[in-house]
């Protein structure tokens, strides 16, 4: 029993552990990618220093050998879709292997942890039974649900904020400025997920590769419509001699109407999303609040 207890503490502590990693993941997010950056030799003066203890170490070693052992017997399980998914999320210093390892972790430490809680306190066999298959069902598929939604927020930010870097370019580029020289004002002005992919480029740059592939590096990080449509409009212009200018102009109008689009896009998209609440919740209500007491009137008097 007593060995049942101090396994059932370490599970619990190291699901709170992961559960805390998951709650700190959006702050760490730019720390994550500012240490990449420097990774690849960008400096920041304001870049803040993300200390590892040796508990959340021992986790990473852990999940790294998890992971290891799960490619060695099982095959490449896609590698390189997940680091897409990682890519996408902005989380650079994860790597696919590690990230199964947590997975794996969290399949096991959370059904445990189940089965010690079910049986300290009695759970009927059950109950303890659905509970076990949910928390493996949360332990497996939970982080990348996570990873998934953080894309897709960072994607959709992505898409919001490409507008006001094509309004920067066209000012730059029109004021006398190169391309590149405007794109590297634009990631210096820019903060947030698009900004971190615009100083990646820039790196990518000073390493030695062209704009063009650094730009489809920028792509195929961030596989957003209005991402494709400024790479391949640049790319094109670059290769037909078209003014960047010119390009960047058509680029802000095609891309303000897609905006107006979307929105208008969501706008009738609410009425359909409003149908569930405004029928099971909120009509139930009403009724019971206008035609409660006539009802209950109507009741006595026919008692009566």
């Amino acid at each position: 029993m007593i060995l049942i207890l101090i396994l059932g503490l370490l599970l619990a502590g190291a699901s709170v552990t992961l559960a805390a990693r998951a709650l700190a993941m959006p702050r760490a997010r730019a720390a994550e990618t500012i240490a990449q950056i420097d990774d690849y030799g960008y400096a920041s003066p304001k870049a803040p220093q993300s200390r590892q203890g040796p508990l959340s170490g021992a986790l990473d070693n852990l999940a790294h050998g998890a992971g290891s052992w799960v490619a060695k017997h099982f095959g490449s399980m896609r590698e390189a879709k997940l680091r897409d998914e990682l890519m996408a999320a902005g989380i650079y210093g994860l790597t696919p292997r590690k990230f199964v390892g947590y997975r794996i972790l969290s399949t096991i430490s959370i059904p445990t942890l189940w089965l010690w809680s079910a049986s300290t306190t009695g759970y009927p066999a059950a109950l303890t039974l659905v509970g076990l298959l949910l928390c493996t069902a949360i332990g497996w598929l939970g982080p990348m649900m996570i990873v998934k939604r953080r894309a897709q927020r960072r994607l959709e930010r992505v898409d919001y904020e490409l507008p006001e870097l094509i309004d920067l370019l066209v000012v730059t580029v029109e004021a006398g400025l190169g391309f590149n020289g405007s794109l590297q004002v634009a990631s210096e002005r820019l903060h947030g997920p698009l900004g971190d992919e615009l100083r990646l480029a820039m790196q990518e740059q000073t390493m030695g590769l062209t704009t063009s592939e650094a730009l489809s590096n920028m792509l195929t990080r961030c596989q957003t419509p209005l991402m494709r449509s400024f790479v391949r409009g640049v790319l094109q212009g670059e290769t037909l001699g078209v003014s960047i200018g010119k390009i960047m102009r058509d680029l802000a109008t095609d891309m303000r109407k897609r905006r107006r689009q979307s929105a208008e896009e969501r706008a009738q998209k609410a009425p359909v999303k409003i149908l569930f609440p405004l029928v099971f919740l909120i009509f139930p209500a009403m009724f019971l609040v206008l035609l409660g007491p006539a009802a209950y009137s109507f009741a006595g008097s026919f008692g009566g």
